[in-house]
């Protein structure tokens, strides 16, 4: 280390030897000093209740005040509710924290009240504490005891406000939404009824039934058409029958006429062989169930048995053949068949009349599908939002309520005080040791000051450096100072008195420590 600074160290040390009865005069009366305000200073204790967040064991819905997000702006809501003018009066006259000699108004009380409540949430958020400073213990443990309470029940009035808001908030919204949806609806359902045939939904089934109709018809037409050349079949044997009847009554009679003679007719051999030629062209064409074919076989078997082996039958009785010629079964056969198909394809015209019409109906129906499509869309472009939005406050509204049941309950999220301020037994401030301890910091702090203050101002020398140094010349020796014995008495004397001062000053601030601690001024 430079020797100069080693010198500068040196000089200060015995700055403080030589100057250390002013440092701790001072010193000492520091500690008087810092007694005397440790005693005229009001005391203020703090007490501290301990809240946690309880959320509801049921789980929570949408709705449910209780969202884990926001339970420090819960907490915040509910201390200004607690701090609120109101909640603080109330407090003031429950416990008579007012004093009816003060000049100060209720403003100025609750203010002074305010300010001394503090409320500090943990860094989790689910707990926080209630703080209160006060001069009285006892009187501080009640109000913060009573603001513990209040955050409960104001929790609770709060919840339920909200939860009662919030459903009567959501059954507002849910009639005029209801409303509003009925009156869709309504309109959708008379349009419906009025051209359900017509709706988009229905162009497959109507698509699938219109070919069905258009079938059915094709197959009435093509009946209709093998009915007429069966009718022109029969029709044709019938007049063939007739004149083989009328043929065969005229040859027993006799009454062939002259004119008649140069006819050719038809032998039955003939008609047989062209028949059989008729009955092969058909087969080629049609199966043997066909009206047709059945009618050729029958006629071809007729004739058959009419030129058969027992054709001397002719000279039968002539009444014999007069009973057949006035009836014959198969020409009233014949006649049956003729009817029943007049009366078939008179059916048969009326179902394709009324398969036209129902085809005309639904083709109608199709076409209309593009108008009522395009109507429908109009009338629906809203109804899905309006249905979605509805659903969603049915929803809302039966989480409302639930969330306004639990909280009329008391079974939500609420707060739940985990320890209860008790009454302090040391104040908070100002605290002894600590004031004790600036005190004689500033102290010794003043003395060190007024110290080096006097060794500035001496302008004496006290080294043979520091006279070399100041004027400039070399010193060849030093006579060191050499006191009396008078005077090396009463510099003894004089240090002893004032050891003595000193250290009875000391004991005096400690008797006093002792006395007003045992006086309960002093709290350690």
């Amino acid at each position: 280390m430079n020797h100069h600074y080693i010198q500068l160290i040196r000089r200060w040390v015995d700055v403080a030897f030589r100057r250390k009865t002013t440092i701790l005069f001072f010193a000492l009366v520091g500690l008087f000093v810092g007694l005397g305000y440790y005693l005229s200073e009001p005391k203020f204790y703090r007490s501290t209740a301990l809240l946690s967040y309880e959320q509801q064991r049921i789980n929570p819905t949408q709705m449910s005040p209780d969202v884990v997000a926001r339970i420090r702006e819960t907490i915040n809501t509910v201390t200004h509710i607690v701090l609120s003018r109101s909640s603080l009066e109330r407090i003031i006259h429950d416990l008579n924290l007012r004093d009816e000699t003060s000049k100060s108004s209720m403003e100025d009380e609750v203010e002074w009240l305010r300010q001394r409540v503090i409320v500090e949430p943990s860094r989790q958020g689910d707990t926080f504490s209630i703080n209160h400073l006060g001069t009285d213990p006892v009187l501080v443990e009640k109000v913060t005891n009573a603001l513990a309470d209040r955050f409960i029940e104001e929790n609770m009035k709060y919840r339920e406000e909200r939860a009662a808001e919030t459903s009567q908030y959501t059954q507002d919204e849910l009639a005029m939404a209801k409303e509003i949806l009925d009156v869709r609806e309504a309109e959708m359902r008379d349009y419906k009824l009025r051209h359900f045939d017509e709706m988009p939904e229905q162009r497959e089934g109507n698509l699938a039934r219109l070919n069905s109709l258009q079938e059915q018809y094709q197959n009435r037409q093509n009946s209709i058409q093998d009915l007429e050349r069966t009718r022109v079949l029969i029709q044709e044997q019938i007049n063939l029958r007739r004149q083989i009847l009328t043929g065969a009554v005229q040859a027993q009679t006799g009454q062939v006429t002259a004119v008649e003679a140069p006819t050719p007719v038809e032998t039955d051999q003939q008609r047989l062989a062209r028949l059989e030629q008729t009955l092969q062209s058909l087969l080629g064409r049609y199966t043997e169930q066909h009206p047709e074919i059945r009618q050729l076989r029958r006629e071809i078997a007729l004739l058959q048995e009419n030129i058969g082996p027992d054709a001397g039958a002719e000279t039968g009785t002539a009444a014999g053949r007069g009973s057949r010629a006035s009836f014959d079964q198969e020409l009233f056969d014949l006649e049956i068949q003729m009817k029943d198909v007049v009366l078939n394809i008179k059916k048969l015209n009326e179902e394709r009349a009324e398969l036209q019409k129902s085809i005309d109906r639904y083709e109608s129906w199709i076409e209309a599908v593009p108008q009522r499509e395009a109507e429908w869309s109009a009338l629906t472009r809203e109804y899905a939002e309006l249905r979605r939005h509805y659903d969603e406050l049915v929803a809302q509204n039966l989480q409302a309520s639930a969330a306004l049941n639990l909280e009329r309950k008391q079974k939500g999220s609420q707060f739940k005080i985990e320890d209860r301020a008790r009454i302090p037994e040391k104040p908070i401030k100002p605290i002894f040791s600590i004031t004790m301890a600036l005190a004689l910091f500033a102290g010794l702090g003043l003395g060190i000051l007024l110290a080096v203050g006097k060794e500035l101002i001496d302008l004496s020398f006290r080294s043979p450096d520091e006279v070399e140094s100041e004027l400039g010349v070399e010193v060849v020796c030093s006579i060191p100072y050499v006191p009396l014995p008078n005077e090396t008495r009463k510099q003894r004397l004089k240090q002893v008195a004032v050891g003595c001062a000193l250290f009875l000053g000391f004991v005096g601030w400690v008797v006093m420590v002792v006395m007003f601690w045992q006086r309960g001024q002093i709290i350690l």
